[in-house]
């Protein structure tokens, strides 16, 4: 039986085939002009899922700041160190993309 995954995963996009998932297809969070420029402080050092949950009120959206800062942070958890300033984007900005 397949499993579809909630709008607010990373996965959500992807197919499945049979009972694996297909090749990922990304979602993309769109870049505003306003979006929040955050130094990660030492509080979150490896921890985005903390930062979400203190943010959006969800953990499940630690992947966002790594689909937003792609140029920034390649491996979500380990690149996700203090002193690194990422873009954050708006809760209305992921209503908008994920559907919220």
């Amino acid at each position: 039986m397949a499993v579809a995954y909630s709008k607010k995963s990373a996965y959500y996009n992807t197919g499945l085939y049979g009972n694996f998932l297909d090749v990922l297809d990304s979602r993309t969070i769109t870049k505003q002009v306003d979006d929040v420029y955050y130094t990660i402080d030492k509080v979150y050092q490896n921890r985005p899922d903390l930062l979400a949950y203190d943010l959006y009120g969800d953990s499940s959206l630690w992947w966002v700041f790594a689909v937003r800062n792609p140029d920034v942070i390649r491996d979500p958890i380990f690149d996700f160190v203090s002193g690194i300033t990422i873009y954050i984007p708006k809760q209305a900005t992921l209503e908008q993309d994920l559907g919220l």
